[in-house]
């Protein structure tokens, strides 16, 4: 009998698909050499069926003065079965593959509070752990530089850049970059910048922004991908097969790779103690950009910082196993300083981390560690696709982020959200990102950052909730007018529910205070 806290099974062991109608019993490449099941990796996930192609949903329309409208954009990928299925698919997988470790390591909450723990401290003395930093890289002959926002960066970036006569940068996956908008900046400037990571690649390729934060073209199918590769490589745009399209890319991206005046990483961590920092990748295209290019640049986060070198085994061992569900990457890189004929410049980065940390409700953020486990879990997300969001940072932790960057844009994501408290219990960091996203709406509200009518509504839901008998009284009318009222007066334009095309649920017999006066709390009837 399978517990409560155990995943569905089908018959072969495997966890249950969401959506059975993908399963597939062809999984050859979940098989070694020798056609063995592997008992890693790909071989943990059931074998998924490609879907017939079908258009490929965009993202969030963006408007200068309007704020993002997460609804209509979930809505448009909502009606693209396929791709949604798919995506749902994928991220509960990775979400299982999660479970899996944690129930693997008897000390797994231990480390989850000493990954905090360790965070916290560092926030706290965040000056004097920058200071650390700074002198160490410096004595490794490493270049500082400090940034007060992106455009800052996006500037020293340029000067470096330009001060070595480099017209083409080859960029690991960063958060920051995107962040920033490196990649415009660059075009502006004459600069070419290739991506090297392949799901950054891709999006790169369809002029699109990533969706997810570990894996960022999840939201495409693969006949998406083959597309985009036959409309700016030169494929054949009948051939899906995954693993001709990455060859394909990297036979085409390999020489890009080795003409590259300069490369850029991002970092995972910085360790204060060592003046040293650590980039954790699968594909080893960190190690290309720094080391294959004489000229390495790393953009950090201020919130990247660790105090000591020992501090590290607790986030690596969480980071992978929260993010895709393996032990550890396949490549934990550490730099120290730059190569022999070599150079390596740092960009520290503030963005309105310092801000944030001085804000009391929500400081706590600055503790991501960027593992996507709060966006793999999400119920929302998984349904709603990651350009829905349209902002750098989607899912649960993006609206917590998205608001510091621009409060009125994304004053409207923090509402997509059920509150369900997932994505805090997946945290490795322990940030309790569902009570931060309610501390959002409560702070968008107070400020009247939010539209006239969603005004009105919260106003006049606080009434009711703060008044007991109206309470009870609107409840019972609203349930008198279901029973009562034809379906064309309820499947109205201005009823969003069925606006969808779905039937309004049947009134309850009773309501919970009924039933509760009714039986004495429960108390009758019982042996």
């Amino acid at each position: 009998m399978t517990g409560p806290d155990e995943p569905r099974r089908a018959e072969d062991g495997l966890p249950a698909l969401l959506h059975e109608e993908l399963h597939t019993a062809d999984d050859g490449a979940a098989r070694s050499a020798s056609g063995e099941r592997l008992s890693h990796g790909e071989g943990t996930s059931r074998p998924l069926s490609p879907p017939a192609a079908e258009p490929q949903p965009r993202g969030a329309k963006l408007y200068h003065r309007k704020p993002v409208d997460h609804n209509e954009a979930a809505m448009r990928f909502i009606d693209a079965p396929r791709h949604a299925e798919m995506h749902d698919e994928r991220l509960w997988d990775l979400r299982q593959k999660r479970d899996r470790q944690m129930h693997g390591l008897v000390e797994w909450e231990e480390l989850r509070g000493l990954a905090s723990a360790i965070k916290q401290h560092t926030l706290s003395n965040l000056g004097d752990y920058l200071e650390q930093f700074e002198a160490q890289a410096r004595a490794n002959g490493i270049h500082v530089h400090w940034a007060r926002d992106g455009a800052e960066h996006n500037r020293i970036v340029h000067g470096i850049l330009a001060d070595h006569g480099a017209k083409n940068l080859i960029k690991s996956k960063s958060m920051l970059t995107e962040e920033t908008g490196l990649r415009d900046y660059m075009a502006g400037v004459g600069i070419e910048v290739v991506e090297t990571d392949l799901g950054e690649r891709i999006q790169q390729l369809d002029d699109e922004a990533p969706s997810h934060i570990v894996v960022p073209a999840v939201h495409k199918l693969r006949s998406d991908v083959a597309q985009v590769f036959a409309d700016k490589l030169g494929t054949d745009p009948a051939n899906d097969d995954v693993h001709y399209l990455a060859e394909q890319q990297r036979e085409k991206t390999r020489p890009l790779i080795l003409d590259a005046d300069a490369g850029m990483t991002g970092a995972n961590f910085a360790v204060s103690e060592t003046g040293t920092f650590v980039v954790c990748t699968n594909e080893g295209n960190a190690d290309l950009s720094a080391n294959v290019p004489p000229l390495h640049i790393a953009s950090i986060g201020i919130e990247k910082l660790i105090p000591r070198i020992a501090d590290l085994g607790v986030f690596i061992r969480l980071l992978s196993r929260s993010a895709l569900g393996s032990p550890i990457t396949q490549y934990t890189s550490h730099f120290r300083g730059p190569r022999n004929g070599g150079e390596m410049h740092i960009v520290l980065v503030d963005n309105g981390r310092s801000a944030r940390l001085g804000e009391p409700e929500f400081w706590q953020s600055l503790k991501c560690i960027r593992c996507g486990a709060c966006m793999n879990t999400c119920p929302v997300y998984r349904r709603s696709g990651g350009l829905s969001y349209g902002a750098t940072y989607s899912g649960p932790i993006g609206l917590i982020l998205d608001p510091t960057f621009n409060r009125k844009r994304y004053s409207t994501l923090p509402f997509a959200s059920t509150l369900n408290g997932s994505c805090t219990n997946v945290c490795p960091v322990k940030i309790n990102i569902h009570e931060q996203i309610f501390a959002w709406r409560k702070a968008l509200a107070e400020t009247h950052d939010i539209g006239l009518g969603k005004q009105a509504l919260m106003k006049a839901a606080g009434t009711l909730l703060s008044h007991p008998s109206l309470y009870r009284t609107a409840v019972a009318a609203a349930d008198g007018a279901l029973k009562v009222l034809p379906s064309f007066a309820l499947a109205n334009p201005l009823n969003s529910w069925t606006a969808r095309g779905r039937d309004m649920p049947d009134a309850p017999k009773e309501t919970f205070h009924q039933w509760h006066k009714r039986t004495n709390g429960g108390k009758e009837g019982q042996s």
